[in-house]
């Protein structure tokens, strides 16, 4: 058990908030509502595989400061749409504000979140630190009710910079007042939460669910969230 520890820093998608399943739920709306069926896409997972390409690929752009936020908003689905051969600018605008708009609000969370939150909340000082867009995170956490268990909210857009860059890591213990010897990272991204954390001399928890990496040098390797307990 961590005996040092006094701040929590929990990454928010894919870690507390399933952003997969999310997605899927977003993404089978937006099929309908757009009646993209009768425009030669054939289902939802189709449309979802398509964008996830060029949503990574943009994602990493947007990580390395080389393209703006509202470009890769835009532009991640009017590059889906034309896959299929539509040329309709508008209509990739829409489908994307609709993506913002309607995905926070499909409050999926990985198994156990609340429980471990409800563990940690009297014992620990908790926060998060995201690479998400602001108000988009903002809401998930207000629909989920996990809002109640943070202290700091900390994402890339206040802090200028994104993870895995150490300067995200110390504007956050300027904002909390934690410490690195005194805290701890909670993340599944290997090289952006836990090689990030690991620079700035803190502790790690890499929470891998599908137990997709098998060789990991973290504090800790995880693979339910339930095991948090046992570590802190």
């Amino acid at each position: 058990m961590e005996n040092n520890i006094e701040h929590i820093f929990f990454d928010l998608d894919r870690t507390l908030w399933d952003f997969e399943k999310s997605a899927k739920e977003t993404f089978e709306e937006i099929f309908i509502k757009h009646n993209l069926a009768s425009k030669g896409v054939t289902s939802p997972k189709v449309f979802h595989d398509a964008y996830t390409v060029h949503n990574d690929r943009l994602w990493e752009l947007y990580r390395k400061g080389e393209i703006k936020k509202e470009m890769l908003r835009g532009l991640r689905f009017k590059l889906t749409i034309s896959d299929f051969g539509i040329d309709d600018e508008d209509l990739g605008e829409k489908i994307g504000n609709d993506y913002v708009r309607l995905s926070p609000l499909k409050v999926n969370l990985f198994p156990h979140a609340i429980e471990v939150l409800d563990y940690l909340k009297p014992k620990y000082i908790m926060h998060i630190i995201t690479n998400g867009f602001s108000e988009v995170q903002a809401i998930k956490l207000k629909e989920s009710g996990m809002d109640r268990y943070f202290t700091e909210v900390i994402t890339s857009e206040a802090a200028g910079t994104k993870k895995p860059n150490p300067e995200i890591f110390n504007y956050a213990f300027n904002k909390s007042g934690a410490l690195p010897n005194n805290s701890i990272m909670i993340g599944d991204d290997y090289d952006v939460d836990i090689v990030g954390a690991n620079q700035v001399g803190m502790k790690q928890i890499f929470f891998d669910p599908y137990a997709k990496r098998k060789e990991a040098h973290s504090t800790y390797h995880i693979n339910s969230l339930k095991e948090i307990v046992n570590i802190l």
